[in-house]
């Protein structure tokens, strides 16, 4: 599918995350500066998590709690090289929704089922605030987006998302 802009990325996060529940693992696949953040961002507003939703790149993961319902956990894998390294991260998945970036070959034995959103952005693309602050030239992802469109794939893993009306 094509997302337009980072409005249109954050409102396909609010769609992903009207399907999510406890125990679900949302995948995402792009390079930086794709917005996988920025989907983040979208499905964190969407499920009413308290505080920011930044990228967890220095810490690995954040949790977002919810009132009284499963918290969004935000893992970034860009520095684990094993499934090994993302279980050691202790992150109590069946009673969590969990979002992991650059998470690709790490889910083995993580999960049987899993949602992957591929994000692939276009080259040379003019940039525009998206209304957050930070000087991390690693949170590119998060403080702007090109303006060009993105292609969105989602695809499922396993039968919890067999039915699902993201898929494309």
């Amino acid at each position: 599918m094509r997302i337009e802009n980072p409005e249109r990325m954050a409102e396909l996060g609010a769609r992903i995350a009207a399907e999510l529940r406890a125990g679900d693992l949302v995948l995402l696949n792009g390079e930086l500066g794709a917005g996988k953040t920025t989907l983040t961002r979208g499905i964190g507003a969407a499920l009413g998590v308290r505080g920011a939703v930044t990228s967890p790149t220095f810490v690995l993961a954040r949790t977002h709690p919810r009132e009284g319902e499963a918290p969004l956990v935000h893992v970034d894998a860009y520095r684990l090289t094993s499934a090994m390294e993302l279980d050691d991260l202790d992150i109590d998945y069946s009673s969590s929704i969990v979002i992991v970036e650059w998470g690709a070959d790490l889910l083995e034995g993580i999960a049987d089922e899993w949602l992957s959103v591929d994000i692939v952005r276009p080259r040379g693309g003019q940039k525009v605030s998206n209304g957050a602050a930070d000087e991390t030239a690693d949170e590119t992802d998060d403080e702007t987006d090109d303006v060009e469109p993105r292609e969105v794939t989602i695809t499922s893993h396993g039968a919890r998302w067999a039915d699902s009306q993201l898929l494309s």
